[in-house]
């Protein structure tokens, strides 16, 4: 079976994961957008939470949506204002997960996000929800995806 690591990370915590999944016999794709984001903390916090919110698209560098050789996705993700970031929403909307055998893989800082299970729960209903708090920080967390 093949399987699918599709990410966005930018303190780390996605490379993080993406590193150990590699060694599981995941393929990996980052997902890069165009639009840059702040360098600072605060800056990148309030623009990226607000565009969040706004549930907005990224525009993507070079992303690969056909996964048709692929029967196991997993989708990796910040939170953001409780939200999927920009980035992914693109990929959700430009990528047919029909038919895959579907996880999303939280990295957290903040805690919950209630809004992104939520469309999950709507759009993706047998899809498996795995929530890790920084992994970069917190290696005890990748514990948690030992069984994909």
């Amino acid at each position: 079976m093949k399987k699918l690591f599709i990410y966005f990370s930018l303190t780390g915590n996605g490379d993080t994961v993406a590193e150990l999944l590699r060694t599981k016999g995941y393929d990996i794709r980052k997902v890069v957008e165009k639009k840059k984001t702040p360098k600072s903390f605060f800056w990148r916090v309030m623009s990226g939470g607000f565009r969040a919110g706004l549930n907005l698209k990224g525009k993507l560098v070079d992303y690969n949506s056909d996964i048709s050789e692929y029967e196991e996705i997993v989708i990796g993700s910040p939170v953001w204002n409780g939200r999927f970031p920009p980035a992914i929403n693109s990929v959700l909307e430009q990528t047919n997960f029909e038919g895959k055998k579907l996880t999303f893989l939280f990295y957290s800082g903040s805690g919950d996000m209630p809004k992104a299970k939520k469309k999950i729960d709507k759009n993706y209903p047998d899809a498996k929800i795995v929530v890790l708090k920084e992994p970069t920080t917190h290696e005890k967390e990748l514990d948690k995806i030992q069984e994909l």
